[in-house]
Formats: structure tokens, C-alpha cells, sequence
């Protein structure tokens, strides 16, 4: 299995919306395997989405179980039309993304949310998440939306940073 050649900017198709799933089936858990490999393989990805892969459906993966600190999550997480259901709380923070290589930027995001979606087996999961894992969740749902970290800066002037090199 080989893993999937990311999209990044300028390419259009980034902006597009995703669709939902309709068929949970081994094609749709085959994809999964193979954007789950893509993650693991980009540097310090704790989150991809579909779209990032061309692939315009409402999926994506989040595993913030290996950081650097240790946060408060629920381990590797295949996300099936995702929806937040819950909002509570703001706060700023430091994202990066595989689809924008070069820079980092400072984003707002709600601080804890509650997270409805199915899995890549069909079964509905709830989730109460917050700090970092629920960061990296709206990152990953604003891409389904066709939205970018650099869309959600508040100046690129002033919250946008070139990215540090990870090895």
C-alpha cells in the first residue's frame, strides 16, 4: 500500500466542499488505510482530511495520542461526517497543516466541543473533547468545508509564521 500524494497551495481543489458518506463498505475502509498511512508519514501530522488527497468526501483521521507533551484525547480517531454539535469556550493557538508546507499560523478555536460522527465501520461515536485534540478536530473539519488554517488568521501580517523544519 502506498501512501497518497498530498494537495497543497495554491491548489484550487483545496477550497472545494466534501461530500458525505453514504456507502461504508471495504473501498471506503481501504481509502481510510491508505490516508491513515499518508498521516503518519507527514511530518508531526497529528490530523488529515480526505480532501488533502483529492478525495472530496467527509473524512478524516486525528491521533493526538503521540504529541511531544501529552494532551487529554481519545487515541487514533477515524472521523465519518463529522459534525460538532457543541461549542463552548475560545482560545489561540498554533496551527500547521500538510496542505500549507511552509508556514504556521494563529488561529481561534472553541476551547471544548462535542463531536458526533460515524466510524469507517458505520457505528455513531460521541466524543467530548477539548484543548489541542478539539483544535485538531475543527482543523480537520474546516478542510471537508474547504477551508484552510490561513483562511481562520486573524492577520496574515502578523499571525502567520514561516514553519520550522521538523525532521
Amino acid at each position: 500500500m502506498e501512501a497518497l500524494q498530498i494537495l497543497t497551495i495554491p491548489d484550487e481543489r483545496l477550497k472545494q466542499d466534501s461530500l458525505p458518506v453514504t456507502n461504508f463498505d471495504n473501498d471506503l475502509r481501504e481509502f481510510v488505510a491508505r490516508l491513515e498511512l499518508t498521516r503518519q508519514q507527514g511530518p508531526a501530522a497529528v490530523g488529515i482530511a480526505a480532501p488533502q488527497v483529492g478525495h472530496f468526501q467527509r473524512i478524516a483521521i486525528v491521533d493526538c495520542s503521540n504529541t511531544r507533551k501529552p494532551v487529554p484525547n481519545h487515541g487514533n480517531l477515524v472521523l465519518i461526517n463529522p459534525e460538532i454539535t457543541h461549542w463552548d469556550g475560545y482560545e489561540v493557538g498554533r496551527e500547521g497543516c500538510l496542505s500549507v508546507p511552509d508556514y504556521t499560523g494563529n488561529v481561534i478555536r472553541a476551547t471544548q466541543i462535542h463531536l458526533k460522527a460515524w466510524d469507517e465501520h458505520g457505528e455513531e461515536r460521541e466524543y467530548e473533547m477539548e484543548g489541542y485534540e478539539a483544535r485538531a478536530v475543527q482543523h480537520e473539519i474546516d478542510h471537508l468545508d474547504g477551508i484552510l488554517f490561513i483562511d481562520r488568521v486573524v492577520s496574515r501580517r502578523t499571525d502567520l509564521f514561516k514553519r520550522k523544519v521538523y525532521r
